[in-house]
């Protein structure tokens, strides 16, 4: 039997004294308030792990104050505005109160900060004199060709209309070079190409479709795809062999195609997701 199936046994004191007999707080803790908001609501740990996603161990620790296996303040801010609106509780207040006790609001975070230390930073390098002498021989090549297809004209007369331009004739007017009009939009994967999927890959759409959110995604290497801040409206696809793995910072603005098909899964918003795809899926990992 799963810890916390009994609100009953978790009641807190009547009389507002702890179990060795001192009077508590009269402003709880956030864990504190979140317990004693699911008791009174008649909900089990295990009933607002199985409605919110959040794993039994992290809603018990966040009961006890300990906000650690959270793995950072924006995923406890998130767990804790998730746990209040699953107990029918005012998030407002307990992040507040949150704020309070961790030194504030955490700053925005930037497009891909969370991962700085994975990131593999391009050395710096001096400038490439290969390349450069290879172009330098490239054009005195292609003068020497120009210089020698104009046979008829002085070698003034081509090292002029080579540096300076050629000048058409008035009795033949130069024709006007074709212009591409028709420009290719570039345009997100549609249904259907995501429906053409390889059978022998793993492929995940990942589209920010009510707001924006910051993901994360690896390769079964642990390699990482994409590391960053996908606004409103934006998408991006995953492929790799066997596995994709995804970490969402909002969830609920998340929209997923895995392998072809729409994933129905009722992300809460503001709640961090991790989740793994196959190339058996759609079904999370």
């Amino acid at each position: 039997m799963s810890i916390g199936n009994s609100p009953e046994d978790e009641r807190p004191f009547e009389d507002g004294r702890s179990s060795d007999g001192h009077e508590e707080e009269a402003r709880p803790s956030v864990g504190r308030a979140l317990q004693q908001a699911r008791i009174a609501a008649g909900l089990t740990v295990d009933d607002v792990s199985s409605a919110t996603r959040v794993r039994i161990a992290i809603v018990h620790a966040i009961e006890a104050d300990d906000f650690t296996p959270c793995g950072g303040d924006v995923y406890a801010r998130g767990h804790i505005r998730t746990l209040a609106k699953a107990v029918h509780t005012d998030p407002a207040p307990l992040l507040a109160r949150y704020d309070d006790d961790h030194g504030g609001r955490p700053a925005p975070t930037p497009a891909a900060p969370l991962f700085e230390a994975e990131r593999i930073r391009p050395e710096r390098r001096g400038p490439n004199w290969t390349a450069a002498m290879v172009a330098a021989i490239v054009a005195v090549v292609g003068f020497v060709g120009f210089t020698a297809f104009k046979g008829g004209d002085s070698d003034n007369d081509a090292a002029s209309q080579v540096t300076q331009g050629a000048t058409p004739s008035a009795g033949k007017p130069a024709a006007p070079k074709p212009s591409n009009t028709t420009a290719t939009p570039k345009s997100d994967p549609s249904d259907s190409a995501i429906a053409a999927a390889p059978q022998d890959k793993v492929t995940v759409q990942v589209s920010a479709v009510d707001g924006r959110s910051w993901i994360s995604a690896k390769d079964h290497n642990g390699r990482m795809l994409f590391d960053g801040l996908l606004k409103k409206g934006e998408s991006k696809t995953f492929q790799d062999s066997s596995k994709v793995n995804l970490i969402l910072g909002d969830a609920g603005v998340i929209q997923l195609y895995v392998n072809g098909k729409k994933i129905e899964d009722d992300f809460q918003p503001g709640a961090v997701e991790r989740l793994t795809y196959t190339k058996g899926d759609p079904e999370v990992g």
